[in-house]
């Protein structure tokens, strides 16, 4: 299923980050019975469209959902039946109650920092997001999908920050593409930043599981690194920070 996450804070927050076109399968799967943010990284379809299924989790609230400018232009203009007015839509049932915020700095929510980090997809400006919990030194992790180059102005940001347990990055494929991240491309980029465990997401369909963990075994081993483990991630992963 496409690329995305759901977090649990150990004092009851829930989030995502992303909401693809399985979203819905995905949250009955997991579980999933009430959200208290949305973290988009852009808004390109395979990340965005399942936004509508949200909407038996917004009955009693609307759900804030952070993005950069372009990202939350774009969705509100995608499902611009949500939006009232502004639009020309009709206000009524059915629909998601979503609240759109352009982020411009850290969101806090909870005992949860989300920090947004700017990263490149192709031309596109994108975002990453670091997620920390308050007063747990080193609980954290970092999501990169969609990459292709990491800014130097954003790699000051993230090795500025806390050590991270955890760093989930696109890697698309073992041969290189334009717009994101090859295998070798996100294993390289990930060990600046001060991780334990890698995973590779936003896989696409040329590559086994176990060929693409031959891979990541083969790279520790060239490189000759001891603390840091690569994987490749898989639905229903599950990760404890």
């Amino acid at each position: 299923m496409r690329s995305s996450v759901y977090i649990k804070g150990t004092a009851g927050e829930r989030a995502l980050i992303d909401a693809g076109p399985e979203f819905r399968l995905q949250a009955v799967r997991a579980g999933l019975e009430r959200l208290d943010g949305i973290f988009l990284t852009h808004s390109h379809a395979d990340h965005l469209h399942g936004l509508d299924d949200v909407r038996s989790l917004s009955r009693d609230n609307p759900i804030p959902v952070y993005g950069n400018g372009k990202t939350i232009a774009e969705m509100e203009e995608r499902f611009s039946y949500a939006f009232g007015t502004k639009w020309g839509a009709q206000m009524g049932g059915g629909k998601p109650r979503l609240a759109p915020v352009i982020v411009d700095g850290p969101v806090k929510l909870g005992n949860l920092t989300f920090t947004p980090v700017p990263v490149k997809h192709g031309v596109l400006d994108i975002l990453g997001w670091e997620v920390e919990e308050c007063g747990e030194a080193g609980k954290s992790f970092l999501y990169l999908t969609d990459t292709s180059a990491i800014p130097s102005a954003s790699m000051e940001l993230l090795q500025g920050l806390r050590r991270r347990r955890v760093v989930i990055i696109g890697g698309l494929r073992e041969r290189p593409h334009e717009t994101h991240f090859c295998f070798k491309e996100a294993l390289d980029a990930s060990l600046g930043l001060g991780a334990e465990k890698v995973y590779l997401t936003h896989i696409c369909h040329s590559h086994s599981h176990a060929e693409i963990e031959e891979f990541c075994a083969v790279f520790r081993e060239s490189r000759g690194i001891r603390n840091t483990e690569f994987h490749p991630a898989q639905d229903e992963l599950e990760i404890t920070i």
